[in-house]
């Protein structure tokens, strides 16, 4: 069994995502097909298993990172919008679609709020892996 920094990001997240449809706390909402993923973008998403895709992607940065909050997720799925005749500029993405999937991987009991840590606020320092969600994204192949 190949662990999940072996295996290639891409296939991987392709696969997580097949299997995040037979979770039942992973529903996409209505909203999600109306609304852009962030400033920096034109149109709404297109991709009807855009939900379960962003899911995977964001479950498996919290297995890699440890400890990931919105912000930090909101920056790396950020882009550069297009401003005209000025030059290009940096925005992160919205936070809404990440808030509402890390909500829901806390229900299914994947992820939970990491307690105090030394060196770091108090106040909700981020995500973190629980021992089930650690279980199913290896068991993932």
């Amino acid at each position: 069994m190949a662990s999940i920094y072996e295996m290639n990001p891409h296939e991987y997240n392709l696969k997580l995502a097949e299997a995040l449809k037979k979770v039942p706390e992973f529903d996409q909402p209505e909203w999600s097909r109306l609304v852009k993923s962030g400033p920096s973008k034109e149109r709404p998403i297109n991709d009807p298993d855009f939900w379960y895709k962003r899911a995977a992607s964001i479950l498996r940065n919290v297995y890699k990172k440890k400890i990931v909050g919105v912000n930090r997720l909101r920056t790396k799925y950020g882009s550069k919008k297009n401003r005209g005749m000025k030059p290009e500029r940096f925005m992160k993405s919205g936070g809404k679609i990440i808030r509402t999937i890390l909500q829901q991987s806390d229900k299914a009991g994947f992820t939970e709020i990491a307690k105090n840590i030394k060196d770091v606020r108090s106040r909700k320092p981020g995500r973190q892996m629980t021992k089930k969600g650690k279980e199913f994204l290896e068991a993932i192949n």
